[in-house]
């Protein structure tokens, strides 16, 4: 199987409402991933420090600390339903308008996505999502049609049992690779 050398295009945007919490020992359960169309860039720094110790006129001991990853993510326009599955807006069932309240909480989900790849694409998962309300924007048109888009930013936190984010490799194999939307991917008990 041949190897990537680049990146590019965002893809297959998904994501999946958390529908109960895991623990150390034990993933969470997440309802089956909806898709979110009109991805248009995603750009999310990592979160962490080095720590250093001195000691002897040399670093003497050093770690780094993963606290997962945060930044924005744009897309044509947030779907109606990540806003009641995950911001907490609320459905009127009889005029189908949707309400935002300013105590409502969101929700924690998990975000799949796929970069292209020049032999095949890269699949990611960040199991442990929160995301903030996108800003309230557009502009008037002139000569020409330019769409707005919508932004938000969004925190990817470690799960109770540590873990973060997944991707897939070079050595994935198709079968986890074609079923990624599926369901969110947890290992197997062989990857430990």
């Amino acid at each position: 199987m041949s190897k990537n050398k680049v990146k590019y295009n965002i893809k297959n945007v998904h994501y999946a409402p958390m529908t109960e919490e895991g623990t150390a020992s034990t993933w969470p359960t997440y309802a089956t991933p909806v898709p979110w169309p009109g991805a248009v860039s995603i750009s999310l720094e990592q979160q962490g420090s080095i720590s250093k110790f001195y000691a002897d006129g040399i670093v003497y001991w050093q770690s780094a600390k993963n606290n997962g990853y945060e930044g924005d993510f744009e897309s044509a326009m947030v779907p109606d339903s990540f806003r009641q599955d995950c911001l907490g807006e609320e459905l009127n069932e009889t005029d189908k308008v949707y309400l935002e309240k300013s105590t409502a909480a969101s929700k924690a989900f998990a975000l799949l996505f796929e970069f292209e790849g020049d032999a095949s694409g890269v699949k990611h998962v960040l199991y442990n999502c929160t995301a903030t309300r996108p800003n309230i924007e557009s502009e008037t048109s002139e000569d020409e049609i330019e769409p707005s888009t919508e932004t938000l930013t969004i925190s990817a936190a470690s799960l109770p049992n540590g873990y973060v984010k997944a991707k897939t490799g070079d050595e994935t194999t198709s079968a986890v690779a074609s079923a990624w939307y599926d369901e969110v991917y947890t290992p197997t008990a062989a990857a430990g």
